[in-house]
């Protein structure tokens, strides 16, 4: 059975199936089949091809094209728009394995579920969503512009300004670190009506790509991830409708941020599966490798860092999961979400420089993937929210709960 074939009532069923079998440590059945599918396309069609993507900064456009005819571009959005009607936790089980092929694929398809997809399927009128959402569940991709040279953590302090104009809104400013920004056929924008309104003034913008006025910045030449691109946008003086107004007129902030707890779940999810590429690299060269008359994986010091390595992997992959679950059932699940963030991304780099420390030298020249996957976790810290600003939102959670 294939996700997209998914009746409403077992869909249901799985959900149900999830929270339960969740409690256990295991997955549902339907839940281990998508694990399945996924794992199969990655090994297959990622995993032979992910140092060449790496190499040449290459967008994976065959492959993104494969994933959205198997469902993979539409995980969560609903049967009716071409989804696969999947839950968060489907989401996290996805990008994990796919993630484990090749990490910049799986940003690439987290960032286009969770704040793309997602989003319109949650907030967009049913007009927004036949334009913007069926071409975009089967391999078109969609972007997410919040961050601007000066506004990231800080997203009150956006600059990108829309104003009123009749029938429409004229959006002026500049938009960075846009992933897939440069392959999308459509983004959502940030902008402000008033820059003395704070987080109240922040709306969100459907705009089509290409559209007038709005011009892409260079590609980013990044450490990791580099499969996943990444640009600037400029904006001068881009026409919108207002019909393309996400939710309403200075809702933006709370619909952003509702998303980017959605993101997370998929960052952290990525992050499982470049710790666990990473983990096995280690483990296969553990067995192999031989140094004074034995395998290394016989002697004392690499079991204690397999150790580590391995328990810091399954912690974190449980409180993704429960993330996942949890962000399914509540409207806000902020301190959960952080926290799953912030182990698996903690988690991905202390696996992957933990690998190269077991392989030694192969483990730092690129004839082993091992030195991929340590740059390709380093970001996992970074977006989303970075690690900093995880750990204040955690704080303030549990202060809140102990007043």
């Amino acid at each position: 059975m294939s996700a997209s074939t998914i009746s409403t009532p077992l869909l249901k069923c799985v959900v149900r199936r999830s929270v339960r079998y969740f409690s256990l440590y295991q997955l549902s059945e339907q839940h281990l089949l998508l694990q399945k599918t996924c794992k199969d396309f990655a090994t297959k069609e990622l995993k032979p091809i992910a140092a060449l993507l790496d190499k040449e900064q290459k967008y994976p456009l065959e492959q993104i094209n494969k994933l959205g005819k198997i469902g993979m571009m539409g995980i969560t959005a609903n049967a009716k728009y071409g989804g696969s009607g999947e839950n968060m936790l489907g989401l996290a089980v996805a990008v994990e394995e796919i993630s484990k092929g090749c990490g910049g694929t799986g940003a690439i398809v987290s960032i286009h579920n969770a704040l793309y997809v997602n989003l319109l399927d949650k907030f967009g009128t049913e007009k927004q969503k036949e334009t913007f959402l069926c071409n975009f569940t089967q391999g078109n991709v969609g972007c997410f512009a919040l961050s601007e040279p000066d506004a990231g953590s800080d997203v009150g302090a956006m600059s990108t300004t829309a104003y009123a104009d009749g029938n429409n809104y004229i959006l002026n400013g500049t938009k960075s670190w846009v992933t897939s920004g440069s392959v999308s056929k459509a983004a959502i924008i940030f902008a402000t009506v008033g820059k003395s309104l704070k987080h109240k003034g922040i709306t969100a913008f459907l705009v089509p790509i290409p559209t007038p006025g709005l011009s892409l910045g260079k590609l980013e030449d990044k450490m990791g991830i580099r499969a996943s691109p990444t640009c600037s946008f400029t904006l001068e003086n881009v026409c919108v409708p207002r019909e393309n107004v996400i939710g309403d007129v200075g809702e933006g902030f709370i619909i952003a941020m509702r998303q980017l707890e959605k993101a997370r779940v998929g960052i952290a999810a990525q992050a499982l599966g470049i710790s666990q590429a990473a983990l096995e690299i280690a483990v296969k060269y553990a067995l192999e490798r031989k140094a004074f008359g034995q395998p290394i994986g016989n002697m004392q010091a690499v079991k204690l860092r397999l150790s580590d390595m391995a328990t810091r992997l399954e912690s974190a992959r449980l409180l993704v999961w429960r993330a996942a679950v949890l962000t399914d059932q509540q409207s806000r699940t902020t301190k959960y979400t952080s926290m799953a963030k912030l182990a698996a991304s903690e988690a991905a780099t202390f696996v992957t420089h933990g690998a190269i420390q077991i392989l030694g030298g192969m483990g730092y020249i690129k004839d082993l993937p091992a030195e991929r996957h340590y740059r390709d976790a380093r970001i996992t810290e970074i977006y989303a929210g970075v690690n900093d600003v995880q750990k204040l939102l955690i704080g303030d959670m549990v202060l809140k709960e102990y007043k």
